[in-house]
């Protein structure tokens, strides 16, 4: 999260592969969890603990749901009591800046903008400082767009696209 200007929270979750599941940010982000080695290698957790359960049955942690803004599993959790006494079931979930710090970017899911700005450049034989000229941006900027480094606004590639590479902006939502 770029710096993190927001606190993350999960809005979606995209896909489930065994223990790795790839979740969608409030940021926009895609990002891939690794589950086994959240649990055993960052948690180290142990038998007691909920995340145990999850670790040694698939079944359970198949169960994975957006719970509030983050992930958890609403199948395993802590049986407690309230302040009148009353049982009630806290289900396991996580903290949504513990899953974003421990997972990394998920290429399946995450347009590369800079990647094909800076393939369509290449292709049109312009360097990053007659792209920024023609589009009104600066060589500063393009070469952050191709690396990943800033976040664009649609007008702004739109500039890029139909300014700078002579090129028409088509957007497809699947």
């Amino acid at each position: 999260m770029k710096g993190l200007r927001s606190i993350p929270r999960v809005l979606k979750i995209n896909q489930v592969n065994g223990y790795k599941v790839s979740c969608l940010f409030n940021n926009g982000e895609s990002r891939l969890i690794d589950f086994q080695k959240l649990f055993r290698d960052t948690f180290k957790v142990e038998a007691g603990d909920p995340a145990f359960e999850l670790l040694n049955d698939p079944n359970a942690f198949q169960q994975i749901q957006v719970l509030g803004s983050t992930i958890g599993w609403p199948n395993v959790g802590i049986h407690s009591k309230d302040s009148k006494g009353q049982p009630v079931f806290y289900p396991y979930d996580l903290d949504p800046l513990v899953l974003y710090q421990n997972s990394i970017h998920d290429p399946n899911k995450n347009p590369e903008i800079g990647l094909m700005v800076k393939q369509a450049r290449k292709d049109a034989g312009l360097t990053q400082e007659e792209l920024a000229q023609k589009s009104g941006t600066s060589k500063h900027y393009i070469s952050r767009l191709e690396n990943n480094k800033a976040d664009i606004e649609l007008l702004t590639l739109k500039k890029i696209i139909e300014a700078g590479l002579g090129k028409k902006l088509q957007i497809a939502i699947k």
